[in-house]
């Protein structure tokens, strides 16, 4: 998502990825659409070249301003903003809190992160956060992701594991509200479609939350001493052939080896495979860059789906060990 972000906000605290317009207020569906800028739909015209019509292409246009999203083939079904917050409002049930929704690329891509249900690991409570994300410009699939955070430093735990995916495309199922009763407000579902899709999204999101739950016990029964621990900060973050980079590398891997060796929320956790992946969870968590760039922030956001590069390469170095 490291592009230009159109509209945001963000509920009550400063979210782990810094990003948003502050609200006071947990909001529902309807009031957390139009705080995101998301009240709008998309209207689907037909493409003339030349005073000639197209049939086989539609224009997917913004109704708020007109502006055109995408050229699509004739079968392309669109999901609504709101057909995304009513799907996420049934998979998860009454009272979704939202954390922040918007959209990017002037409405091309718009997502929503909704707060689950609080889980526990290893002892510590651990939140996962639900990313539903869909592009209207063709390009873009319906995706769902699951981002863990240990609530104590804020750290993401979306790991790259061997048996759990942590994120998925979901089916492009068109407008979910005409598939869903205005008047239903139980958790089951009238399309059958709709039903095996939220069914199979909860089935991966707990598949999801305990393979991380069995990684993390099997990660801090692994021992590790500071001389394993070096070299496996040397590893994370190798040296590149661009010696421009040195400095800062060398830097990072300082921070690093600061971060595993005092922070007080690891004390229980130092010497082991897991104290040392919530280290590196925190230095890409939360280190500032060199230089902030108009793009920081969405930079950290989009590793909600396609996660770390360090923080993958920690978990394969551990387990192979």
């Amino acid at each position: 998502m490291a592009h230009e972000i159109e509209t945001m906000f963000y509920n009550r605290e400063v979210p782990w990825h810094g990003l948003g317009v502050k609200v006071e207020k947990t909001l529902n569906s309807p009031a957390a659409l139009k705080m995101a800028g998301l009240d709008w739909e998309v209207l689907q015209r037909p493409v003339q070249v030349d005073g000639v019509v197209l049939n086989e292409y539609q224009a997917n246009v913004r109704s708020s301003d007109k502006s055109v999203l995408g050229i699509v083939g004739r079968d392309y079904k669109v999901v609504q903003n709101q057909d995304a917050f009513a799907f996420t409002d049934k998979l998860l049930g009454a009272g979704t809190r939202y954390e922040t929704a918007g959209s990017l690329q002037k409405g091309k891509r718009v997502w929503l992160l909704a707060r689950m249900e609080q889980n526990e690991i290893l002892g510590d409570p651990v939140v996962p956060y639900l990313l539903f994300s869909n592009g209207h410009d063709g390009r873009n699939a319906v995706r769902v992701a699951i981002t863990p955070v240990r609530v104590v430093c804020q750290n993401t735990l979306n790991l790259a594991l061997k048996n759990a995916e942590r994120s998925w495309s979901a089916t492009h199922i068109g407008r979910l509200e005409d598939k869903i009763p205005a008047a239903a407000t139980a958790l089951s579902l009238a399309n059958k479609d709709l039903e095996d899709e939220a069914l199979r999204t909860l089935a991966l999101t707990d598949l999801y939350l305990n393979e991380l739950s069995k990684s993390a016990q099997s990660l801090v029964k692994k021992k590790v001493n500071d001389k394993e621990i070096a070299r496996l900060v040397e590893q994370v973050l190798p040296l590149t052939p661009d010696r421009s980079r040195h400095n800062r590398i060398y830097e990072l891997r300082s921070e690093l080896l600061l971060r595993y060796h005092e922070a007080p929320d690891l004390r229980d956790f130092r010497g082991t495979g897991w104290g040392f992946i919530n280290a590196v969870s925190d230095l890409v968590s939360h280190t500032a860059p060199k230089r902030y760039t108009t793009t920081f922030q969405e930079n950290r956001f989009a590793k909600v789906t396609s996660g770390a590069v360090e923080l993958d390469r920690a978990v394969r170095l551990l387990l192979a060990m």
